[in-house]
């Protein structure tokens, strides 16, 4: 049974980059899990299914964030931004990088649209980025840093969430923690994101590079849109009020649905969005988030046959033989490797922490673990996996950007160069990390 896991995650790591569509490739490891674990076809469809429904939350805020993300869009405020990125930083590669890695941060934290910002902003750029030769992977990896690195670190919008399910994972499982404390922890794998970020932008992306014509299954013309002076108007600052009434509904309701339909409530009653170009609104939220979304739900159908056949814990059991006469820095590495196959293959870290805390928390403490160093194993081994993996938002949502001209491929684009520059710090790091702390 321990083999399931493993097995299935390389059957959709290979089928994936052999560039079979991302959901055929999770359907696969989901049927070969479910077959390895001794049941039928049908029975392993029909578990697969029932767990579809695990992300149903998540599917829906992120069709409504697509929504939200529209509708600021049909506001103008998002052409003043592109105006100003043109203005500013053509020619500047380095500051480009940092500064979208900086807007996917805001959208992580501060602007609660998650990745819905990144197929309204990155497609008016593209043309940009050609006649820059900016890297496109080196754009990937910002954007996936700034999605990831931001609700790793900071305490707020997604982070907030993210740093409460590790709280309360610890404290379900009777570690007592607080959240200044798991804030603390998550800096350690913070850090090592952001050297991954500097070293992927400084070295290994630094040289010019043209895109490669159809490398993303197909060709669309996208053109820079022209430098315009649009002037800030009442609807701006309407757009703007729906932004931070968005954010703080998500922060006291931590519910993304309820955090989306606030602010676009507040675009129609304000007239920001009239009433009637509500269908259009939805409809291109969901033409937006639709795919994303359904991916989730397929990553959750797969991540309910791993958990229902016990597969997780089998592995879990399994290392555990050897981690009864292992020292901590064995300890510490074979954990934060489960870590790594589990949520490459569940492609969530919010959905992995309660599952690692269960875990985890129990051998942390027998092996004298402090419940810092417990948090920053959990905590990193949540995080592994999410960058790279081929069904995780934050490798997805740059790809919806970065694609729309079909130039860019999901695997060997995004996946392989998020995976390299981010899980490889980020194991170092939390495995430094909890033999220091």
């Amino acid at each position: 049974m321990e083999w399931v896991v493993i097995v299935s995650v390389l059957v959709m790591t290979i089928l994936s980059l052999f560039r079979v569509n991302v959901i055929l490739a999770i359907i696969a490891a989901a049927l070969t899990a479910g077959l390895t674990a001794g049941l039928s076809i049908v029975e392993s469809i029909d578990m697969l299914v029932s767990g579809m429904g695990g992300q149903a939350n998540t599917a829906l805020s992120y069709i409504l964030l697509g929504a939200f993300a529209v509708a600021i869009n049909y506001s103008g405020i998002t052409g003043i931004l592109v105006n100003i990125i043109i203005r500013v930083l053509t020619g500047k590669k380095t500051m480009m990088l940092l500064a979208l890695a900086g807007i996917a941060s805001l959208a992580e934290n501060l602007i609660p649209v998650h990745i819905a910002f990144i197929p309204i902003l990155i497609p008016p750029l593209l043309k940009l980025f050609d006649d820059m030769r900016l890297d496109r992977r080196a754009v990937a990896t910002s954007l996936t840093f700034g999605l990831k690195a931001a609700y790793i670190m900071i305490p707020a919008g997604f982070g907030l969430i993210f740093q409460n399910i590790l709280l309360e994972g610890m404290e379900q499982n009777g570690v007592s923690f607080s959240l200044n404390q798991a804030t603390l922890s998550m800096l350690v794998p913070g850090a090592g994101m952001i050297v991954g970020l500097l070293f992927a932008i400084f070295i290994t992306y630094r040289k010019d590079r043209d895109p490669i014509p159809g490398s993303g299954g197909g060709e669309v013309s996208i053109e820079t849109p022209e430098l315009t002076n649009v002037s800030f108007t009442t609807k701006h600052t309407f757009t703007i009020i729906a932004i931070l009434t968005a954010l703080i509904v998500q922060i006291v309701s931590e519910n993304l649905v309820a955090s989306a339909m606030a602010g676009l409530a507040i675009m129609f009653v304000t007239n920001v969005v009239p009433l009637k170009k509500g269908d259009n609104i939805v409809a291109n939220g969901v033409s937006m988030m639709g795919v994303i979304a359904f991916v989730m739900l397929v990553a959750s159908g797969y991540g309910n046959i791993l958990k229902e056949v016990g597969a997780v814990d089998a592995l879990v059991e399994v290392s555990s033989n050897y981690l009864e006469t292992s020292h901590k820095a064995g300890i510490a590495f074979i954990l934060l490797l489960v870590g790594l196959v589990v949520t490459i293959g569940i492609g969530s870290s919010f959905g992995t922490i309660p599952i690692l805390a269960a875990l985890y928390v129990p051998i942390c403490m027998t092996a004298g673990f402090s419940p810092m160093a417990t948090a920053i194993l959990i905590g990193t081994a949540g995080a592994l996996g999410d960058a790279g993996s081929p069904a995780s938002d934050s490798t997805l949502g740059p790809t919806a950007g970065l694609n729309a001209d079909g130039n860019h491929n999901h695997i060997w684009d995004t996946c392989v160069p998020t995976f390299l520059h981010f899980n490889i710090p980020l194991f170092i790091f939390g495995w430094a990390g909890s033999l220091i702390f």
